[in-house]
């Protein structure tokens, strides 16, 4: 019983800002309407976000696919200190390299773009990536890829056909760990993006709620906050199984 009572009040006080959060953008219903027509509109700014959260969510899950079997299934000289380094990413503070990395955008030609937002943010999800897709491909037993090559499959068959499916789980956990930290951040695309109409969600609705003399329109600022919510409230309920699974299974291995 005093189980069930304190997932109770963990979950009261983990929605009371969500529910609030809603309440409070409801009490002046016009800040919505405002907030679609603020700037190129909601529905740019939306586009923005969704291309920049989809280019990283497939970036990220074939770079950490491939590399995850490859570190678990092959050996090569300097394996693990090149997983090592690739770990190490994790070490270098975020907001540090962003101005070098505005820079080498400049070079490929690729500032000021979503091209190249989607690159920073797949960049800094490797590590905890490949780290998950390693795991989850080593506790698979080897019997099953080697079943497949018997029945014919070569090596990239089995691992596109049979693998692949056998790690689904860790793979909906990296995709949506992806897509949350790409469609929630705001501090890289306010330091890589200049252009107003290529301003993703996060930027927009800071942007939005900034009036005269600093003052901040707090009704423009929950309903942005409801706006950006809805997205990965219903992405985690409805992968909530599959997101519990696999980081279960990847990350308890490691």
């Amino acid at each position: 019983m005093s189980r069930y009572l304190t997932l109770s009040a963990l979950a009261v006080l983990f929605l009371f800002p969500l529910v609030w959060s809603g309440y409070a953008s409801l009490e002046e219903p016009a800040n919505y309407l405002e907030m679609a027509r603020f700037g190129e509109g909601l529905g740019t700014y939306a586009t923005n976000s969704v291309l920049v959260s989809v280019m990283t969510v497939v970036g990220t899950l074939v770079i950490s696919a491939l590399g995850g079997y490859g570190f678990a299934r092959f050996d090569f000289p300097g394996k693990n200190l090149l997983f090592l380094a690739t770990l190490a990413i994790l070490m270098v503070p975020y907001a540090t390299i962003l101005i070098p990395l505005y820079v080498l955008l400049g070079y490929i030609g690729l500032q000021n773009s979503l091209v190249g937002l989607s690159l920073v943010f797949v960049m800094f999800q490797l590590p905890f990536a490949l780290f998950m897709m390693r795991n989850a491909f080593e506790a698979l037993p080897r019997e099953l890829e080697e079943a497949a090559l018997v029945d014919g499959c070569g090596t990239l068959k089995a691992f596109a056909r049979i693998l692949l499916h056998a790690v689904r789980p860790a793979l909906i956990t990296v995709g949506l760990f992806a897509f949350l930290a790409s469609w929630n951040d705001f501090f890289a695309p306010l330091i890589l993006l200049n252009d107003g109409s290529s301003f993703t969600l996060p930027v927009a609705v800071v942007s939005m709620t900034q009036q005269t003399f600093g003052a901040i329109d707090y009704g423009m600022l929950q309903a942005g906050v409801m706006v950006m919510a809805f997205p990965c409230l219903i992405l985690f309920i409805v992968l909530q199984r599959h997101y519990v699974r696999g980081f279960m299974s990847g990350a308890l291995r490691g």
